[in-house]
């Protein structure tokens, strides 16, 4: 019987020290992944910021009128659902009304600043920034003589004027008044002076049922008020209506509570925001 040959051992390292570099090598990427997230350089932070202060920069798809969860931008900053909030803990961003200001003019924040700490930081800015238009269009509504008509407020994401629903329209009516119309030719004046972004116009009602041959309830008639301000604002000024939305809220967004004749009032309303670009 002829003898069998005997196999020649196998060159180069064994199988499993292959695997094993492979499995090195990825925990090391893993680590040092870990390492470069857990620093921020203060240069790029100071870039970040500056760039949301630029009103040319967006974070949302135009049209976009809220802010849900989501990823806001790289290295894992991710977005909050509310940013009404002023929190100055990481050091005040100074005056950051006009585009293009040096980075020195920001305030030293920490040297290791956590994606909360910044996330507060955009939210400082934001506020400020609609603090300053909101009172730009106070001061316009004051020399417009119609303060007494149209309410200013502001948050995070936008400025927003308010006016009551009676001055606009009759009871259980969409059509606008005529003292409605003098009012919203300011408003219209208002808007194209400071709106740079989105405008949004929300009808609201109260929670008293309605039906009658034109609406069948609250729902439709705030859809069609805010409508009819949407129209009006087309037709009587220059703003792009690419840049304006209408929606209606019905019964769903009180300010004031629906036991009282004056909340319900109160809650008869038109609501008109401004967005902030940056936002």
């Amino acid at each position: 019987m002829a003898k069998r040959k005997a196999e020649e051992p196998k060159k180069g390292a064994p199988e499993w020290q292959t695997t094993f570099s492979d499995l090195m090598n990825l925990l090391l990427c893993f680590f040092v992944m870990l390492f470069a997230m857990s620093h921020v350089e203060e240069s790029k932070l100071y870039e970040f910021v500056a760039a949301m202060n630029n009103t040319t920069f967006s974070v949302f798809d135009a049209g976009s009128t809220a802010i849900g969860d989501g990823v806001l931008i790289s290295n894992g900053v991710s977005q909050l659902n509310e940013l009404d909030e002023y929190i100055n803990s990481t050091g005040k961003v100074a005056d950051s009304s006009q585009n293009g200001q040096n980075l020195e003019e920001y305030e030293k924040f920490p040297e290791n600043v956590t994606a909360q700490e910044l996330q507060q930081a955009i939210d400082a800015l934001a506020i400020q920034e609609n603090e300053e238009l909101a009172e730009l269009v106070e001061e316009a509504v004051t020399e417009n003589s119609i303060a007494d008509e149209v309410d200013v407020s502001f948050t995070a994401q936008y400025v927003q004027l308010t006016m009551n629903g009676a001055l606009l329209f009759d009871s259980g009516s969409a059509e606008l008044k005529d003292e409605a119309e003098q009012v919203l030719d300011k408003v219209g004046v208002i808007l194209e002076r400071y709106s740079q972004g989105t405008v949004e116009i929300e009808g609201h009602t109260d929670n008293v049922p309605m039906h009658n041959a034109q609406y069948a309830d609250n729902e439709e008639l705030s859809s069609a008020r805010a409508l009819s301000v949407f129209y009006y604002l087309t037709e009587h000024t220059n703003l792009d209506p690419a840049n304006l939305q209408h929606a209606g809220m019905g019964e769903r967004h009180p300010i004031a509570g629906n036991d009282t004749a004056e909340g319900r009032r109160s809650n008869r309303r038109v609501e008109i925001r401004i967005y902030n670009p940056a936002r």
